[in-house]
């Protein structure tokens, strides 16, 4: 597959030894003051998976921590399998720039089990996609670079920054610019697209960084192959204390099948600058979850 995102998150392996590969940080995935997150752990979740080489195991769990904001350009990253059993390997991953550490990430991969279905997480009844295929205006205007690569409808949630008094929740349909298919790498980057639903209630402009991101990747019963479909992304903040806030969220197929679930916590951090800008402007337009 030779779309944009893939080319963006591609890794080389390196001849300096077993498991490691280098990458491109590339600008165009931008989110407030650093890269998107969520594009960092995809390009994170890439080599592992390279790594582990075993396509019967599919990615079940990915956690990293952000330690600080790779510049545009190359980094390393150093994986190790870590375990090997079985049925699930346990592996790690460095990625570091200019020696210095940019995150840490545990993942692990699994055959699937044999147990019943049971989910208590139906799908939202919301409005279904628009016709074209395109984000919303005030996304596609106002959003950080990032977003320019995305489809991204709004479904739920308030205006951000205007204190309203309404859940802290936010999302709505979710896909690429560039059709592709959902698999776990588009999931990883989802996990992370929407703002924090905390914004939603604070009343001045601010970024949110995130300290560390879990994503757990359930297999669909009915794989979303369709490069144009979209999947339903929606994320919820029930608490924001010393500037921490915890976000769940949630994505499901268009069959209302169960892809994802995600929980980081990120820091409020005051900003004078404006979050609405046109996308064209130098500072920073919404700001993201991850800097």
């Amino acid at each position: 597959m030779s779309t944009s995102f893939d080319n963006d998150t591609a890794v080389s392996p390196c001849a300096t030894g077993e498991g490691d590969f280098t990458a491109e940080v590339s600008e165009l995935w931008r989110a407030g003051r650093g890269p998107h997150g969520g594009y960092l752990a995809a390009i994170l979740l890439r080599a592992l998976t390279l790594a582990l080489a075993d396509p019967s195991r599919q990615p079940r769990s990915l956690t990293i921590h952000y330690a600080s904001a790779p510049k545009p350009g190359p980094v390393a990253i150093h994986t190790k399998i870590e375990r090997h059993g079985r049925s699930l390997s346990t592996l790690s991953a460095r990625m570091e720039q200019e020696g210095k550490l940019m995150a840490l990430a545990l993942a692990a991969f699994s055959v699937p089990w044999k147990a019943e279905e049971i989910s208590e997480l139906p799908m939202p009844q919301v409005e279904a996609p628009a016709a074209e295929r395109q984000s919303s205006r005030l996304i596609s205007e106002f959003g950080p670079p990032f977003t320019r690569k995305l489809v991204m409808q709004p479904r739920v949630g308030a205006v951000p920054f205007t204190e309203a008094q309404a859940p802290m929740e936010i999302g709505g349909w979710t896909g690429f610019a560039e059709p592709r298919p959902i698999d776990p790498l588009a999931l990883a980057l989802f996990c992370d697209a929407w703002i924090p639903p905390a914004f939603i209630a604070l009343k001045e402009p601010a970024f949110a960084p995130t300290v560390d991101l879990t994503v757990h990747f359930h297999a669909p019963t009915r794989p979303v192959e369709d490069p144009e479909e979209l999947c339903l992304a929606v994320f919820r903040a029930r608490l924001v204390h010393d500037g921490f806030f915890v976000e769940d969220g949630v994505i499901w197929a268009p069959d209302g099948s169960v892809l994802a679930q995600s929980r980081q916590l990120g820091i409020i951090m005051p900003t004078d600058k404006p979050v609405l800008q046109p996308s064209g402007a130098s500072a920073p337009a919404v700001a993201d979850g991850n800097e």
